[in-house]
């Protein structure tokens, strides 16, 4: 009878350490696949060049932010991959209506890198932004 039940106790021993290791969400992946690089919010910085004030904006990704004439959306984020140097990319649209002949067309509308702004840049007379931070 007691071997019996020594018996029986490693078999369920056994059948829940696998089931614990079936189940749990890290078994078949390494610790790097596991983090999401893309981000839901984004911090920017914003300059005025007429008041030489700068405003810092926590946008929603996929979200449209009014910012005095602005219209500013922010379709993806992406954290790079390394530690090393961070690098920041994002997909901007930029619309502004102080210009009252085509308010359908964006000011700006491509990707932006945090490590070399003039690459892409926001040429607007009187705005300059830079992205910060995307989580």
């Amino acid at each position: 009878m007691i071997i019996r039940n020594i018996k029986l106790g490693k078999i369920k021993f056994y059948l829940s350490l696998l089931l614990v290791f079936i189940l749990s969400p890290t078994s078949g992946y390494s610790s790097s696949e596991n983090i999401d690089y893309f981000g839901k919010f984004i911090d920017i910085k914003l300059l005025d060049k007429l008041s030489s004030k700068s405003k810092l904006l926590k946008l929603e990704i996929g979200k449209d932010h009014k910012y005095k004439n602005l219209i500013i959306k922010v379709l993806k984020c992406k954290n790079s991959e390394f530690d090393d140097n961070p690098e920041i990319t994002s997909y901007l649209q930029v619309k502004d209506f102080n210009n009252k002949d085509n308010n359908e067309v964006f000011v700006f509308n491509g990707w932006t890198f945090s490590s070399s702004p003039s690459i892409q840049v926001f040429d607007h007379p009187v705005y300059d932004l830079w992205i910060l931070k995307c989580y």
